[in-house]
């Protein structure tokens, strides 16, 4: 019988889990015994009492549990040192940061750890209920929007009151990808006037559908990248886009960015010159701040007030809704096991055009592109020294 263990999340800030009591008992049903560290789920609000209802066993020495585990599911992934705790042929499922983490890739082939990366999960219709980066992109969406109005000085909705009519708050959406997308429906529904720029003209219907005015912009080529994100556009698209966008700017009250490419650096798309556009009392929030930031000013995990606007760069913020998002994403992880595991046994097709694609390491070797690149120039460079 195959064991998985869930272990508590060390990450400074994060309070997700990668399984819930609902998922626990689908994941026995699939032939999986399960151990959750003790207080796993205490920072999205589950309890150890209800883990071990739903059949999971309660491991209070996680160093045992590490190394008798035969798969292991967590959020942000693994560090070098619960690396070296994992036994051979071990398998690993989570949000394991494969642009960044290329030492770990090569630790990880060499204990012959077979890796899969929800982030490298590829965007077609039957992985849907894998893709966490949906899931939690959705939740930190929704979440800047809630940022926005408590910092904001005055209301977002239209009223009519005694004392007058007081107009609505005009809010900005720079990209609209999921998190763009559930920014914008919820603005509205709190009663802003939105305005969206997206270098994807395809996403103008979701727009407009969602109660967001499209803003325009002068399209030379398709910002459509692989897999449904946006590509990485040339500096005199850049230019003319900031030109046009300033325009709106310097009149809203709240701009959001979500503009991310994945494993790269993400774009500017606010610059300094932009932000002294604003009015005083404007707010931006900087979803692609841990990427490097759309906006110019932006700083990770902090708050800078620049001639009179509030720049927020809030880190991680699904974990800041820890109990939906922990569901959802132990929802997307359920949905991975059911991929993978046939008859008790983890079986990866050569041919499974969802699971291969999401593979890092797999039998001793990094099997990644992009992260083999990484290592071999590193190693290149390092015997040139």
């Amino acid at each position: 019988m195959l064991h998985a263990f869930v272990p508590r999340e060390t990450t400074a800030g994060e309070s997700r889990v990668a399984a819930t009591p609902e998922t626990v008992e689908k994941l026995i049903g699939l032939g999986l015994s399960v151990t959750v560290e003790a207080g796993a789920g205490a920072g999205a609000h589950i309890d150890d009492e209800a883990f071990t209802a739903s059949g999971a066993t309660l491991a209070s020495d996680a160093s045992t549990a590490w190394s008798e585990a035969d798969l292991v599911l967590t959020v942000r992934g693994v560090d070098d040192q619960q690396a070296h705790r994992l036994k051979q042929g071990t398998t690993l499922i989570g949000l394991l940061s494969p642009s960044e983490g290329a030492q770990t890739a090569a630790l990880l082939a060499q204990r012959q750890v077979t890796s899969l990366a929800l982030e490298l999960l590829p965007r077609v219709t039957r992985a849907q209920s894998m893709d966490a980066l949906s899931s939690q992109a959705s939740i930190a969406g929704y979440k800047a929007v809630l940022l926005a109005a408590g910092r904001l000085a005055k209301y977002f909705p239209l009223l009519m009151t005694a004392a007058g009519t007081v107009k609505p708050a005009r809010v900005v959406v720079m990209g609209a990808g999921v998190a763009g997308l559930q920014a914008i429906a919820t603005a509205k529904r709190l009663g802003a006037v939105v305005e969206v720029s997206d270098i994807r003209p395809a996403v103008e219907e979701e727009v407009k559908s969602l109660g967001g005015r499209f803003i325009e912009l002068p399209m030379v080529e398709s910002g459509e990248g692989k897999g449904g994100y946006a590509k990485q556009m040339g500096e005199d698209f850049l230019v003319r886009q900031r030109e046009i966008v300033q325009e709106h700017l310097a009149a809203a009250d709240v701009a959001i960015t979500t503009a991310q490419i994945p494993g790269r650096k993400a774009p500017t798309l606010i610059t300094r010159e932009m932000v002294e556009s604003m009015r005083r009392g404007a707010v931006i929030v900087d979803l692609a701040v841990e990427q490097g930031g759309n906006c110019e000013l932006s700083q990770l995990g902090e708050e800078v007030l620049h001639q009179g606007v509030v720049i927020l760069g809030p880190e991680n913020l699904a974990a800041t809704m820890s109990e939906d998002a922990s569901n959802l994403y132990a929802r997307n992880i359920l949905a991975v096991l059911r991929e993978l595991v046939e008859e008790g046994k983890i079986e990866i097709d050569p041919d499974n055009d969802v699971l291969v694609p999401m593979l890092w390491t797999h039998g001793g070797e990094v099997t990644h592109g992009p992260t083999a690149e990484k290592l071999a120039a590193a190693g290149a460079a390092a015997q040139g020294d």
